[in-house]
C-alpha cells in the first residue's frame, strides 16, 4: 500500500496511504486534498487535477500520453514537473511519491 505526500497550495503536507492500482488522483479524492477538483472523474478531459510531481520522481513515472499532454496545455501554469493525478497508477514503487497541488481553480 503505497504512501503519497501531498502539498497543498499553501505548503501544508499530508501523507496518505492509497492502495495499489488507484490513481494519485482518487487517492487525492478520497483523503479529500484541497485543491483536487477532479470535474471529470479521472477521464483525462479536464485538468482539474494538475499537480506538480516531485523532481526526484518524474523519471519514475510512464510517459505522458498525448491527451495529458493536451490537456496540460490549458492547465494554468503548467511546468516542467506537471501531471494530472488522474494518469498517475499507484504502485509499491511509487511509495512515498511527492506531489504539490497545482491552482485548479479552486
Amino acid at each position: 500500500m503505497p504512501t503519497v505526500v501531498f502539498r497543498d497550495r499553501h505548503g501544508v503536507r499530508r501523507e496518505v496511504r492509497a492502495s495499489s492500482g488507484t490513481t494519485l488522483m482518487e487517492a487525492a479524492v478520497d483523503a479529500d486534498i484541497d485543491g483536487i477538483v477532479a470535474e471529470c472523474g479521472g477521464a483525462c478531459a479536464c485538468a482539474t487535477c494538475h499537480t506538480y510531481v516531485n523532481d526526484t520522481w518524474l523519471g519514475r513515472l510512464p510517459p505522458m500520453s498525448e491527451m495529458e499532454d493536451a490537456m496540460l496545455d490549458s492547465a494554468t501554469a503548467r511546468q516542467p514537473n506537471s501531471r494530472l493525478s488522474c494518469q498517475i497508477e499507484l504502485t509499491d514503487d511509487l511509495d512515498g511519491i511527492e506531489v504539490s497541488v497545482a491552482d485548479n481553480g479552486t
